[in-house]
């Protein structure tokens, strides 16, 4: 079976879908592979790209034929090992692209978060095979606005929504720990297989290595000059939410063996003066590549993300365990230590920050925020007053995923890296 034939058995719009998919190659090749001095190990990534609604929906749809189901997630807080251990795909969501938003403004407001009307679009367009594949979307209640898009995206897809405690005292602790027990109950009937301790174990396991290995990676970046682009790290984060996991942290690792000679040779892939920019706020998924091609075209690079799409995905690992309730225990503590902006209060996302930023000798960092992104909008106050008091240049930034106000980010991030320079 062809691609377009896949596409079709999975019900697919392929008139839309060759109409969205037709300028990414010349988009992808004018950011990514017309770059000099790029690691030769990125070819496996590139490759993903190339094909990336092709091989990787072939070995999900084969995964079903053979009895397996597909779930897809749309945060860093659903508990994929418990997924990965019955032997079924946990997958991310096309969601980072401006052309499905005015489909998902069908259904849902039009001064709602970008990220949440492009998912939804990309469903009611039939143009995302990861969605057409899926057997169950999971969400959760990190905002308010995907809270209420999962009972709309439950009448297309069958939606299953886990609730994030907004607080991290004990008593939220052991509801998001229900949370995940229910959840794994849920996963257990929907796949017929029982969870055990040795399929747990693994299944811990296969994510641990695919987190180490984006640590591994985002470890080495804090070299001067920086051994790779920020883009081209933006580019694995967000391939880390589809790829097959352990060929995926096999290739990171691939990867990071490469960047590890070019640190001991001093190779960069910009001078060593470059300033060093720290990227947090909202996420920027797949395609979302415009705010660090606009950074990293002043000559600067990006240094990390804190971000769903960055250092809160892979910051902290689970903790093994004998026994399943111990391990489902543990699984449940790693999403806690993530500091998204939908708790309060959140004070450890300004000490991540600042550790961050010294960490990776950032000489700014830009706080980017989705339009009508309340939680990090509201939260950037608090991220300006800590950086302020750190005395690190600080900007905020807030776009969408079209490309009309490239020439004032552009003036604004300009300005920044000449007061760096200056």
């Amino acid at each position: 079976m062809d691609n377009r034939e896949l596409w079709t058995a999975l019900g697919m719009d392929l008139e839309k879908h060759d109409d969205f998919l037709a300028p990414v190659p010349a988009i992808f090749t004018s950011l990514f592979l017309d770059r000099p001095n790029r690691p030769k190990a990125m070819g496996y990534f590139d490759a993903v790209v190339g094909d990336v609604h092709g091989i990787r929906v072939h070995e999900l749809y084969a995964k079903k034929q053979a009895g397996a189901k597909v779930f897809s997630t749309f945060c860093v807080y659903v508990p994929e090992e418990i997924v990965v251990a019955t032997g079924s795909a946990s997958i991310g969501l096309c969601a980072g692209a401006q052309y499905t938003v005015s489909s998902g403004e069908k259904v849902l407001p039009r001064n709602l978060c970008p990220l949440i009307k492009s998912t939804m679009g990309f469903k009611l367009d039939r143009i995302c095979p990861y969605f057409q594949v899926s057997d169950w979307v999971i969400g959760e209640t990190t905002c308010d606005g995907k809270k209420k898009a999962w009972e709309i995206l439950n009448e297309y897809i069958p939606t299953y929504v886990m609730e994030l405690p907004q607080k991290k005292d004990v008593k939220d602790a052991r509801l998001w720990e229900d949370e995940v027990r229910e959840f794994a109950s849920f996963i257990e009937r929907e796949t017929q297989v029982n969870l055990t301790a040795e399929n747990l174990a693994q299944g811990i396991q296969t994510i641990n290595n695919k987190r180490q290995a984006l640590q591994r990676l985002a470890n080495l970046r804090k070299h001067s000059p920086a051994p790779i682009h920020g883009l081209d790290v933006l580019l694995i984060n967000q391939l880390s939410f589809f790829d097959d996991p352990v060929r995926f942290a096999a290739q990171v690792n691939a990867l990071c063996d490469e960047l590890d000679e070019r640190v001991k040779a001093g190779i960069g892939v910009v001078p060593a003066d470059a300033p060093r920019i720290l990227i947090t706020g909202t996420p920027q998924p797949l395609p979302a590549w415009k705010l660090h091609a606009l950074i990293e075209q002043t000559g600067a690079v990006v240094v990390g993300e804190e971000t769903c799409t960055g250092e809160r995905y892979y910051k902290d690992v689970t903790e093994p365990a004998d026994n399943v309730a111990d391990m489902l225990a543990n699984i449940a503590k790693r999403p806690l230590k993530v500091n998204c902006a939908c708790f309060t209060p959140n004070q450890g996302r300004l000490e991540d920050i600042t550790y961050m930023a010294e960490n990776l000798k950032a000489d700014a960092v830009i706080d980017f925020s989705l339009q009508f992104c309340q939680p990090y909008g509201v939260e950037s106050y608090f991220v300006g007053k800590e950086m302020e008091k750190k005395s690190i240049p600080f900007l905020r930034l807030e776009s969408d995923f079209s490309e009309e106000d490239q020439g004032q980010l552009l003036t604004r991030i300009e300005a920044l890296i000449e007061m760096i320079r200056a």
